[in-house]
């Protein structure tokens, strides 16, 4: 009776658990921008993020580099950003460079679904041009 008692508990226990673990994972997805009512924004609108990038972006001390650094990152229910990543970059530092200036960048407004806040997932094309 006791193993049995147990085996009930054990069932029950993980049960519970495996029910909170979805719960979570429900909450955190990342939802893609282009399928969301509202999209995330940068303060002031995205021209407003460029002269933020460009005035904070320290660029390689390289001359004639020239070419694109490919971000993506997940906009946080609070604005913040998170899980930044280079899809690719010109090489001379170029995307580490990228991910520093995003990772210190001001809180943007996030994005909504069903008039809730939720995570998005967000990709940019920088442009570099020392020349």
């Amino acid at each position: 009776m006791k193993n049995f008692l147990f085996l009930v508990i054990a069932f029950f226990s993980v049960q519970m658990v495996s029910a909170q673990e979805a719960t979570t994972v429900s909450n955190d997805k990342v939802y893609n921008t282009a399928g969301i009512e509202v999209k995330p924004d940068f303060p002031g609108g995205i021209g407003e993020f460029y002269k933020y990038f460009a005035k904070n972006y320290k660029t390689p001390n390289v001359k004639k580099l020239n070419g694109k650094v490919y971000v993506t990152f997940v906009i946080e229910k609070d604005g913040s950003i998170n899980e930044v990543k280079v899809l690719r970059d010109i090489g001379y530092g170029t995307g580490e460079e990228a991910i520093r200036v995003l990772n210190n960048s001001p809180k943007w407004i996030p994005g909504e679904q069903d008039g809730r806040k939720v995570r998005c997932s967000f990709s940019l094309p920088i442009n570099i041009d020392t020349r």
